[in-house]
């Protein structure tokens, strides 16, 4: 016990922001540090929920129809508890490799440590080369996709621009996220970030309970074993946002306590998107199948309005928290990281946007390539590597023993945290990887068939056409978060 009180107390009092040097007492400077550096526990659980909840709300009714009610509320309460166990297993690791180098010496003062970095350090660089490749593309792509459902969201409002203008607009605003140090920096942004999702889910369900159910409503889903595995897999992915997780918890002061701060913001978002999904779908139904975006049904209001604007605040916030990984990783790269100018950082952080900014205009079919990106990327990124890597980690009685993170006795320690991590890499290897996979590809290469690259405006209606593409071919999986 006395160990790990001290590791607690090397950890915690030795983190220090590197924007934190030159503080005074004045009011400006207090003011700042209210809106700008936030480290505390609830800083971290408003940046969980917000990152984990966002545009995923506007997707999970057609998640529902492809699913049907009761598999849709399943699949939502079982990734829930998956999620959360790789948040912790990640975690663990991430205690484990920081309590080991600050015995070391090892100062982190002006330095983010990342994912690749953590397994570098605990298992070698064959470890960190696949943890580097796999969550650098899928933050890529995450990125990507936060700026074509930009362009889609605001389409329901002013469609006097096609959506790759809007990309090309939405493209240059997301850019000032550059500017954003590190997640210690985004406290006033998760904060409204969560109050405008929470708007948004509670809107979605009052309107659709207010609306009630269309005229010959049915609920016929799940009906196509395709559909109901992109179903699953977007489901998966709804709450596999923890591939920041690390970004997060250096950004505490008390890292330790992440891991239930990550299964108490698991919580509310499930508040949230189970009761939204839900009345969507008692409401519409089967029409879901041909729209994914649940603001394409719903009546335009001042109320849907408002909901539509505050998403696209949200993204780009999302974006941010996508794309600073991307932008430490860059850093690190060309050695700049330990650079005290946040101009300087800035300025060397905008290639980082350039191709996603393009990746954007060439792929603006977002649901298939949000599909793809769960199975292939988040599959491996947030599930399968974290819990290969505690068993190989901890695969010595020595290294079990040693542990500064032991298993709860709630999973029966050890032997339970064992048996679990086997259970996660087999069922999303095969549910997620394999079937989801099979069923996001299918999707994906007939949307490069029907719509081609660079299309300027992905599933608009058009005068010589008012009937949407094909249901089960065409219809887009749901955004991301």
């Amino acid at each position: 016990m006395a160990s790990e009180k001290e590791v607690e107390t090397v950890i915690v009092g030795n983190y220090e922001e590197m924007e934190s040097e030159g503080k005074t007492g004045d009011i400006k400077s207090k003011l700042l540090s209210f809106l700008w550096h936030g480290g505390s526990v609830y800083d971290a659980w408003f940046s969980c929920a917000s990152n984990q909840v966002a545009q995923v709300l506007l997707t999970l009714p057609y998640s529902f129809s492809q699913l049907g009610m009761l598999s849709g509320t399943l699949f939502q309460l079982f990734y829930g508890l998956l999620g959360c166990w790789t948040a912790y297993l990640i975690s663990a690791l991430y205690v484990e490799y920081r309590t080991r180098k600050e015995r070391e010496k090892f100062n982190f003062r002006n330095h983010v440590i990342q994912w690749f970095e953590v397994l570098d350090g605990l298992l070698g660089k064959h470890w960190r080369n696949v943890g580097l490749a796999f969550n650098c593309t899928f933050l890529l792509f995450g990125s990507v996709i936060q700026l074509i459902a930009c362009a889609s969201n605001i389409y329901y409002i002013n469609d006097n621009l096609d959506k790759r203008t809007w990309t090309y607009i939405f493209g240059a605003c997301c850019a000032t996220t550059v500017f954003i140090p590190s997640f210690h920096n985004y406290r006033i942004w998760s904060f409204l970030g969560l109050l405008m999702t929470t708007y948004t889910a509670w809107y979605l369900t009052v309107a659709s309970l207010t609306h009630g159910q269309v005229e010959g409503v049915k609920h016929s889903g799940p009906t196509k074993l395709v559909l109901y595995f992109t179903g699953a897999t977007n489901i998966l992915y709804t709450f596999g946002g923890h591939a920041v997780t690390v970004e997060i918890m250096h950004a505490m002061w008390k890292p330790q306590k992440f891991k239930s701060i990550y299964l108490l913001a698991s919580v509310y978002v499930l508040t949230l998107t189970l009761p939204s999904a839900a009345a969507v779908y008692w409401a519409f139904g089967d029409m879901l199948l041909d729209h994914s975006n649940a603001f394409s049904l719903l009546p335009r209001s001042p109320f849907r309005d408002m909901a539509v604007i505050l998403m696209l605040i949200h993204q780009f916030i999302t974006f941010g928290f996508a794309c600073t990984p991307l932008y430490l990783v860059w850093e690190k790269a060309i050695g700049i990281h330990e650079c005290r100018s946040l101009c300087k950082r800035a300025l060397a952080r905008l290639p980082v946007v350039i191709p996603i900014w393009f990746l954007a205009i060439v792929f603006p079919f977002f649901g298939p390539i949000n599909s793809t990106v769960g199975s292939l990327l988040v599959s491996f990124t947030v599930y399968i590597i974290p819990a290969l890597a505690h068993i190989f980690t901890f695969k010595s009685p020595a290294a079990r023993q040693n542990a500064v993170e032991q298993p709860p006795k709630l999973v029966g320690r050890w032997a339970g945290a064992y048996t679990i991590n086997v259970f996660v890499v087999v069922w999303v290897v095969v549910v997620g990887f394999g079937f989801g996979g099979w069923a996001s590809m299918v999707n994906f290469v007939h949307q490069i068939d029907t719509f081609g690259f660079f299309t300027k405006c992905y599933q608009c209606p058009s005068p010589t056409s008012v009937h949407p593409p094909p249901l089960n071919a065409t219809a887009p999986s749901p955004l991301p978060h």
